[in-house]
């Protein structure tokens, strides 16, 4: 399949680039504020409708909506000639992924850093940890491809179906895991509800809204104008969720500043071993670069957007699972840069029946 080459004049721009230190610069000030106004952070909780922070929700909403705007139902027909690749990572994404992620993320809390963490905590970070296990990537798998200069119809041949996917196995699989990993009894009415509330509703509006520009505009208008100023409401919205998220965890950041690093070691050996799956994975199958690379990074990568509002919605702001999916928004970025560059440096191990 041949790509257009002006598809790959977007690269991560400045704030996409470094959006690790501006997540880190948020989590400071959230924790500062929570901290020391612990008043504010009590007037903000108390916004709240059936358990669910409205502030937070409505950031989310907003967050989602330019995500679900880049989905192009119609790049479903070529699902055949993409059948290799998108079935390797449907295996991964959902026969792997989430249970490896349940494992490391067991064996970590609660025997590697049991001396250093409650029970209480352990459990919540086992939780947070298979919420974002359970979000295989989807918008940002688009920026990974683009700069891999890889096949962007296959990413979003991917990205579409792993969406259709969540609505259908986001919800009886995070009740399974979270129940026998951590011991937890998610109702699955009210997973299910999470995913409609912030996967299906967002999506809907947006297939709504493709429908009519391309309609009224066309398809590069919509693309090149509308998505292009709507999809710089997500970064901004990220950050103003985790100031809003790390409010309320001020006192707990203060009082264990070492659990950031805790959360992230499991976080870390589950990205890269994940990602190997993929490399070796699309390798053995002889599935060209072009097509490998969305393979293997749309199932290192998570739908953290989702995952967020998952943890928020179940458990709280409050709460050690939603502190542990805000880490992993921590180490995405700078993690996915370097599978980037690992995969283009490889890229020629990807050339099969070529000399090389």
């Amino acid at each position: 399949m041949v790509e257009d080459s002006n598809i790959y004049e977007k690269e991560l721009d400045f704030f996409s680039k470094y959006l690790s230190i501006w997540v880190a610069i948020c989590i400071i000030a959230g924790t500062a504020i929570g901290y020391y106004f612990p008043q504010l952070s009590d007037s903000i909780a108390e916004i709240e409708y059936a358990n669910t922070s409205i502030p937070i929700a409505a950031v989310l909403l907003t967050m989602m909506y330019p995500i679900m705007l880049k989905i192009k139902f119609s790049e479903l027909i070529r699902v055949r000639k993409n059948a290799k690749p998108l079935s390797f990572t449907l295996i991964v994404n959902w026969g792997i992924k989430p249970f490896t992620m349940a494992l490391i993320a067991w064996i970590f809390m609660h025997f590697v850093f049991s001396d250093f963490i409650s029970e209480t905590l352990q459990n919540e970070y086992v939780v947070g940890m298979i919420i974002l296990g359970l979000a295989p990537c989807t918008a940002m798998t688009l920026v990974w491809t683009y700069l891999a200069r890889a096949n962007l119809s296959c990413a979003l041949i991917q990205v579409t179906i792993n969406d259709l996917l969540i609505l259908v196995l986001f919800a009886p699989t995070g009740m399974i895991l979270l129940g026998l990993t951590a011991g937890f009894p998610i109702p699955l009415d009210t997973l299910f509800f999470s995913v409609l509330l912030y996967v299906a509703a967002p999506l809907g509006l947006a297939a709504i809204t493709r429908q009519i520009i391309i309609k009224k505009k066309g398809e590069k208008w919509l693309e090149r104008k509308f998505i292009a100023n709507a999809e710089r409401i997500t970064p901004i919205g990220l950050l103003i969720t985790l100031v809003l998220i790390f409010i309320f965890q001020g006192n707990t950041i203060v009082e264990n500043p070492l659990h950031i690093a805790l959360i992230a070691i499991p976080l870390l050996l589950q990205t890269y071993l994940i990602f190997a799956v993929g490399y070796f994975g699309t390798k053995k199958l002889r599935i060209p670069f072009s097509e490998a690379a969305p393979s293997a990074f749309i199932g290192a990568s998570n739908f953290f957007e989702l995952a967020v509002a998952v943890a928020i919605i179940l458990f709280g702001v409050h709460s050690g699972v939603t502190l542990a999916v805000v880490v992993g928004v921590l180490v995405e970025v700078p993690v996915m840069l370097s599978l980037v560059k690992i995969m283009n440096a490889k890229k020629s191990k990807f050339e099969f029946g070529k000399t090389t």
